[in-house]
């Protein structure tokens, strides 16, 4: 089911979400979001049996962001520097990796930040239970932490539900492919006059593909 409201109120959306049944809320097992604060509110709120799960690509691209950072700091601002730096390690090819190390080797803070951001994503990959990724994970955010202190901050408050992801390996895919189809039949409709003839749209798109109903 989809709905759209005009709205990006925290109150208007729980009393929106709150329109449904309380059985059928309370079926909801798990809500996958990323660490924006009003989300976890609103999913406490409006699912109250839910398990909350902050989204892996969310968790995985702040990683990403810092070793961004640290790469321009490093003279290495470019795109397709950085493209090697955060691509997956497993799928460069010979001549690929021979250029990632010729920048490995300038800076030791670079490399490390390489190391455990391919690190933390085999930890997402391999691990098979939540005990597992739990371990895993604290193991790492102790090794991590002089290289992406920020960034294990922010893990180590929503630790949790960051492990939470094991359970089932909910992720927000679904939910980014349905941005992208929203942003393509806003450009599709070229711009729209009032919320309602968008919102009639949104609903007539999606429902063509059988994803949802009004």
């Amino acid at each position: 089911m989809l709905e759209v409201i005009d709205s990006h109120k925290q109150k208007e959306i729980i009393e929106s979400l709150c329109l449904q049944a309380l059985e059928v809320r309370e079926a909801i097992e798990e809500v996958s979001i990323d660490m924006w604060g009003g989300f976890r509110k609103v999913v406490q709120e409006a699912f109250p049996n839910a398990v909350i799960v902050y989204d892996r690509f969310h968790v995985m691209r702040m990683v990403n962001e810092e070793v961004k950072k640290i790469a321009r700091q490093c003279g290495l601002g470019k795109r397709k520097e950085q493209f090697l730096l955060l691509k997956n390690g497993v799928d460069l090819n010979a001549g690929q990796k021979v250029q990632l190390e010729t920048y490995l080797q300038i800076d030791k803070r670079l490399r490390k930040a390489y190391e455990y951001k391919e690190e933390f994503r085999w930890i997402y990959e391999r691990s098979q239970s939540v005990d597992e990724g739990q371990q895993k994970l604290e193991d790492w955010l102790l090794k991590a932490r002089k290289v992406y202190g920020k960034v294990v901050q922010t893990i180590t408050e929503h630790f949790e539900g960051v492990c939470n992801y094991f359970i089932r390996r909910s992720s927000s895919g679904v939910m980014e492919g349905i941005n992208n189809r929203i942003k393509l039949i806003k450009r599709q409709g070229y711009g729209f006059t009032n919320f309602e003839n968008l919102r009639l749209r949104l609903l007539a798109g999606f429902a063509k593909k059988g994803c949802c109903s009004p």
